[in-house]
């Protein structure tokens, strides 16, 4: 089965289940590093009505952050499903976590839900001299990744020319 595929499989496995337990789907992929495939599943508690959001840091609703038991909770699941499918021909590691503190913004949902946290921009080629920015999130705006940095100065990157835009750490 196709790696495209095979996220959209798991998406579609997954949306009943993590909307009962008060899930979402983050992000998934499958990937191979050196001879191993790897199946990850990132889960972000849902996020709704009254949800924390990133103004305050937190990392989706009301519920806070992903414990060690919402990501065994999914991982049985997950597993229990697949195994009855079998959809995937090779052997594969299966990954359940939460996108972390510094989680990588994939999808405009990503963008939108996350207008107004710092975060960090990795360019594939230098933009006057530098290939990284931190600045404030102000969203994603015809298609380019627009930042406000400490310095207030605008930086709008085309999207096609960011490699990465994560949350930045704060301690």
């Amino acid at each position: 089965m196709a790696k495209q595929k095979i996220t959209e499989l798991v998406a579609e496995i997954c949306a009943d289940f993590f909307r009962e337990n008060g899930l979402e789907l983050y992000h998934c992929e499958f990937v191979k590093e050196g001879r191993d495939w790897f199946l990850r599943v990132y889960i972000d508690k849902a996020s709704g009505p009254g949800s924390a959001g990133a103004k305050d840091g937190g990392a989706g609703s009301e519920g806070g952050y992903i414990s060690t038991d919402d990501c065994e909770l999914a991982s049985r699941f997950l597993s229990e499903k697949l195994d009855e499918l079998d959809p995937i021909a090779q052997n594969y590691y299966l990954e359940v976590s939460s996108p972390g503190m510094d989680r990588t913004l994939y999808k405009p949902e990503h963008y939108a839900k996350y207008v107004g946290a710092l975060v960090e921009v990795s360019l594939y080629r230098p933009l006057e001299g530098q290939k990284n920015f931190t600045g404030t999130l102000t969203g994603l705006i015809d298609d380019e990744v627009v930042i406000r940095d400490d310095r207030d100065k605008e930086w709008k990157f085309p999207a096609e020319q960011v490699a990465k835009t994560c949350l930045a750490v704060v301690f």
